[in-house]
């Protein structure tokens, strides 16, 4: 999450015109890979926390960067789903501020994943989207969701049940994948959405 952790250097990296990037898979072999305008069309940002990065983006248009946003709002506080992120009505103020410097269509506002539990229903998740997308009217001009993949991924579950209380409670490490979407779920909260 650059934007979040990283701006300054990141800021610091466009002015340079250049960065390092170390080979996964030789940790001694290191590259220098320029990101000058000529060189890279655009830059998205994946981000829950843009905030930090917004001071530099009067210098990123004056060097003529091209760049998007994907942010990630979702509602999951009661749940402590996504602890040390700020709260979503922060999050939302800052959605609005940067709506109103790059404008609707450079900015995607994602919830992601959409997960449900045996309280957390697809009627409450399409509840609480209907809610921010309420807050968010003529800040963006698209919403982009997807499923949550449990059974996929080992370190999902385990993070779900070690730091949510709502998912310990609710399930262990044998039923964890029951957290999975249903068919019937997904349709159902579609149909909210629609």
């Amino acid at each position: 999450d650059i934007p979040n952790y990283y701006s300054e250097w990141f800021y610091n990296r466009i002015k340079e015109g250049f960065l390092y990037v170390r080979n996964p898979m030789n940790v001694h072999q290191i590259s220098e890979i320029k990101i000058t305008p000529d060189v890279v069309d655009c830059i998205v940002f994946w981000t829950k926390n843009p905030k930090p990065l917004i001071r530099y983006l009067p210098e990123l248009d004056a060097a003529g960067v091209h760049y998007y946003f994907q942010f990630t709002l979702n509602d999951y506080q009661q749940e402590n789903l996504e602890p040390n992120i700020p709260s979503v009505e922060s999050r939302i103020q800052t959605f609005k501020k940067l709506a109103s410097l790059i404008g609707p269509e450079r900015l995607i506002w994602r919830f992601d994943p959409v997960l449900f539990t045996k309280t957390l229903t697809p009627r409450e998740v399409a509840a609480r989207i209907f809610k921010i997308s309420k807050e968010l009217k003529g800040c963006t001009n698209r919403l982009v969701f997807s499923f949550i993949d449990i059974k996929a991924y080992k370190k999902v579950q385990r993070h779900l049940l070690k730091y949510s209380e709502h998912f310990a409670a609710q399930y262990d490490s044998a039923s964890i994948e029951e957290a999975e979407p249903t068919a019937e779920q997904v349709e159902e909260f579609a149909g909210y959405l629609s």
